[in-house]
């Protein structure tokens, strides 16, 4: 008896010990977010997340732009994008402050509310209809460049990027989002230098999906003025509810124009 109980000691000792590298090599594997998100396409499934952008100026940071939005998603990616944003700063002396604005981006449809838009839209119409327009408007600009739910930009930016448990931090540039990013091509299809660098910083989730995304830099990389000068955007974004049912429809037809009009001092 005592020699069985030694031989299934030792029997035992045996397998944990082998079976002790295959479960560490479970552990250590690594993780790609690149996969995870892909696993997130699922046609009427998507995210949501919210934007913080901030003006800072020597050295001080004051909030500039607050939005709110999701995508939703297709087999292959992101179908469409519902945006709004409005002013996140206090009353000031700015000259053009942001004004309440949505965009809804089907395909490559954009339909825009408020903004610019605002005061030139023809009676009776709320949404102007641009086939090929910007996702997020002229304040677009302004607000997160980067789009972390294309598998594209997401693979670029975690190629030499460096790692820190989940968080992966480096540099890109204008010139590298353009190519690899439609969502960057549209929404900010008019800048300075394509050699403007952006520097960010992503938290992925337990899943590996982005959970949180810092970028910063210059606004002369938008615009070539002297009065710019010194000034960085800087722009954190918070993703929540990947795989949530978000369903995203155009405007009523009867509400939308493709026609502006001069409407000041009406």
């Amino acid at each position: 008896m005592k020699r069985m109980i030694i031989g299934i000691s030792a029997a035992t000792a045996v397998v944990l010990m082998t079976g002790a590298p295959a479960q560490a090599q479970v552990q250590t594997a690594p993780a790609d977010p690149v996969k995870a998100l892909k696993s997130q396409f699922v046609p009427g499934k998507g995210v949501r997340f919210t934007d913080l952008t901030t003006m800072i100026e020597d050295g001080e940071g004051k909030p500039y732009l607050r939005r709110t939005g999701s995508f939703q998603f297709g087999r292959r990616g992101i179908v469409a994008s519902d945006i709004s944003s409005k002013d996140a700063g206090p009353v000031d002396d700015r000259l053009n402050p942001p004004v309440p604005a949505r965009t809804i981006r089907i395909g490559t449809t954009s339909y825009a509310q408020g903004g610019t838009y605002r005061d030139k839209m023809p009676r009776g119409k709320s949404w102007y209809k641009d086939p090929d327009g910007m996702t997020g408007g002229v304040d677009g600009w302004f607000s997160q460049l980067v789009n972390v739910a294309e598998p594209a930009t997401l693979t670029s930016l975690l190629k030499g990027a460096k790692k820190s448990r989940t968080t992966y931090s480096g540099t890109t540039t204008f010139g590298r989002l353009a190519k690899v990013s439609p969502w960057f091509r549209a929404t900010l299809p008019l800048r300075s230098s394509d050699k403007t660098v952006v520097t960010f910083k992503l938290t992925v989730d337990k899943n590996h999906l982005p959970q949180r995304l810092t970028t910063s830099f210059p606004v002369t990389g938008i615009f070539d003025s002297a009065g710019w000068e010194g000034k960085t955007i800087s722009v954190e974004t918070r993703f929540t509810g990947w795989g949530g049912r978000v369903s995203i429809k155009a405007p009523p037809a009867n509400k939308v124009t493709t026609k502006l009009e001069d409407r000041d001092g009406v």
